[in-house]
């Protein structure tokens, strides 16, 4: 059980990549003073974790609506999360941070919460996890990342100092080819 913990928070941490989402949030809130960052952070963990709990409750009942088997998801989720992987292992940014600069918190926090945070890899994950290892582990699982992105977010200038933007690339490629390999593992397990 504390194995699966482990492994489900790795995932996560992974699929939800609170470090590409700080670049990205720093990015955009960097002329804004530190009330309205603050804020948007809140707003940005807060959009991510509703979706996120939203699905791990209805999730199994929004296949069965749409009569899909859960290896029928797997499948498709893995092709997703494999895109996802191929994308931060080549360096492609996940979202034009040029067309979000100077936006509105409201916009920036949603950009951000979803699909950043929470796009297709993260509800695909949070499903299959629910059905593979309960919702209970997935929950504590996911709200320990989500927490952790929130940390990170209100201290986005202490962060910068201590990383840097390369240091960021690197760790976010590293997690891309773990990405892509849950991808796969996704895919075989669907079939």
């Amino acid at each position: 059980m504390i194995d699966s913990f482990f492994q489900l928070l790795i995932l996560f941490f992974v699929i939800f990549d609170p470090l590409a989402s700080f670049v990205l949030f720093t990015v955009a809130t960097n002329s804004m003073q530190e009330k309205e960052r603050q804020r948007t952070a809140t707003i940005a963990v807060l959009v991510a974790a509703t979706i996120s709990f939203l699905v791990l409750l209805l999730g199994q009942g929004l296949l069965e609506l749409f009569d899909m088997s859960i290896q029928e998801f797997q499948i498709a989720g893995g092709i997703v999360l494999g895109i996802l992987g191929l994308k931060m292992v080549l360096g492609y940014s996940l979202v034009d941070l040029e067309r979000v600069k100077g936006d509105s918190t409201w916009a920036i926090a949603s950009i951000i919460g979803t699909p950043l945070l929470t796009g297709p890899a993260a509800i695909t994950s949070i499903i299959v996890s629910a059905s593979t290892y309960g919702k209970p582990v997935t929950g504590a699982a996911v709200g320990i990342v989500l927490a952790g992105t929130a940390i990170l977010f209100y201290n986005t200038k202490r962060a910068n100092r201590l990383m840097g933007r390369t240091m960021i690339q690197v760790i976010s490629t590293i997690l891309g080819l773990i990405t892509l390999a849950w991808g796969v593992k996704y895919v075989l397990q669907g079939i």
